[in-house]
């Protein structure tokens, strides 16, 4: 993970406030769960065991507030989800505020990347059909297109639709498309493919599933309702037919929006508060790190013109080892965090710090011991440490049951966006790899890395300008 703080991103506010491009507001590197090996020398921790009238999540719930109330407002984002009265003429209650959010396909950069985090999350990759190239794809990504369009707005996804979510708004729904290094050899168009999706190099704490990573394309779903995001994910599915088949699946789920009785940032499975520092959308350069520039081309920045206003997503899966985790004293997991569990406070702060507080890296204790351990998670991956790389994180936690040796199979679906993944994420799992103190407790098992385009114009679908360009 990496040190990173939302503005009304990763954090949720009592009345789950949200918002993003194309909603209300937004989710970079420092420390959240990532990986490393090795120790440190000093004081070590971890010895012990987008256009258009949506409705914006911020306007919603400045109206139906903390107590879930539902809107009533003409034009509210029903959909198809909720007709005026019931066939039996009983009154049909309006959509409260959190079934109600809609975010907006049509916007510069693809919905689901500086969207706030989701309740539920779907991540799954496709590889195309034996046959299947150019043209097959085009029509894929046409239907895709259409399909998150349609339901991002709370429509049916066609009409035959399974009726899964027919009685639930969009839920803030967003649908992301990406394209994998395999994708432009299986289409032909090898010249097209960026640098910057280049494999990633490997590391040494990686135990990665080859049958889980990677692939010719990539789709993340996220909703506020399980029923919604599961809605899309069969349509997506579905829309695939005889072109791509699925590669994986993963499945992830966030906190609840509302569920806490204050503004913070989210927790992970190991009741770490995972999110500070995160790259913020007021500050100055955050486009720029975060996003390919709108004048993209191979002689200016690099990358192929297709891919302007897009960014690169790297995604792992994170195993937790939870009950290696769970032996340890609050105390050693704050030490091998560098920061308090209990309110995200660095420890080198005091008692009256708080999550924002400016962590003192040259801080010590009267016996002259570092405060924040020099192997501290939090200390390493800070973006000061490693020349100012940066990234945006936007994670889903996983359980998947409980696996052969009794051992709860549950983490982190790591997904962090950046406009150069060489400068942003593996400069940072690199300085992580060398001596992490959350290393022994965590296991990186699968990876890919996606070139996802900017967002779609009206009447276009996403990926148009690399495959009719």
């Amino acid at each position: 993970m990496a040190d990173q703080d939302l503005v009304e991103g990763n954090a949720v506010t009592p009345d789950g406030r949200r918002g993003g491009d194309g909603s209300t507001a937004r989710a970079g590197a420092g420390d959240g769960i990532g990986t490393g090996t090795g120790t440190g020398t000093g004081h070590v921790a971890g010895a012990g065991p987008a256009a258009g009238g949506a409705i914006s999540r911020r306007l919603l719930l400045g109206t139906a507030g903390a107590t879930g109330l539902a809107l009533g407002t003409a034009g509210a984002a029903a959909g198809y989800a909720a007709g005026s009265s019931s066939v039996s003429g009983e009154k049909v209650t309006p959509l409260s505020s959190l079934g109600a959010g809609e975010e907006r396909f049509h916007v510069k950069h693809q919905p689901g990347i500086t969207t706030p985090l989701q309740a539920r999350g779907h991540l799954i990759a496709f590889d195309l059909t034996a046959g299947a190239g150019r043209k097959e794809a085009a029509a894929l990504l046409r239907r895709w297109s259409d399909t998150a369009r349609r339901l991002m707005a709370g429509k049916p996804a066609t009409q035959d639709d399974t009726d899964i979510a027919r009685d639930a708004g969009p839920s803030s729904l967003t649908v992301t498309f990406g394209f994998g290094h395999s994708f432009f050899a299986r289409t032909g168009l090898e010249k097209q493919r960026p640098e910057s999706l280049d494999p990633l190099p490997d590391f040494s704490s990686d135990q990665l599933d080859k049958a889980r990573s990677n692939g010719d394309l990539w789709v993340q779903i996220g909703a506020d309702d399980a029923l919604v995001a599961f809605h899309a994910l069969r349509a997506i599915q579905k829309d695939a037919g005889g072109a791509a088949r699925v590669r994986w699946q993963m499945n992830g789920f966030n906190r609840s929006p509302g569920a806490t009785a204050h503004p913070m940032t989210a927790r992970n499975l190991m009741g770490q508060i995972d999110g500070t520092r995160n790259p913020k959308p007021a500050e100055s350069d955050f486009d720029e790190r975060i996003f390919v520039p709108a004048s993209a081309s191979p002689s200016t920045s690099g990358d192929p013109a297709w891919m302007a206003n897009g960014s690169y997503a790297v995604v792992r899966r994170i195993r937790m080892l939870l009950d290696d985790w769970e032996q340890l004293s609050v105390k050693a997991q704050e030490e091998v965090i560098g920061r308090r569990k209990s309110d995200g406070a660095p420890l080198s702060g005091g008692e009256k710090a708080t999550e924002t507080t400016a962590m003192d890296l040259e801080k010590t204790d009267a016996q002259g011991n570092l405060l924040v351990p020099i192997n501290a998670h939090a200390r390493i991956s800070r973006p000061d440490q490693n020349g100012g790389a940066a990234m945006l994180r936007r994670p889903f936690s996983f359980h998947d049951g409980i696996d052969a040796k009794g051992v709860p199979d549950a983490g982190l679906l790591f997904v962090c966006w950046q406009a150069d993944p060489l400068r942003g994420f593996v400069t940072v799992q690199r300085k992580l790899d060398r001596g992490d103190a959350l290393s022994k407790f965590i296991r990186h098992e699968s990876s890919g890395l996606f070139a996802v385009p900017g967002g779609a114009a009206e009447g276009e679908y996403v990926g148009q300008r690399l495959l009719e360009g």
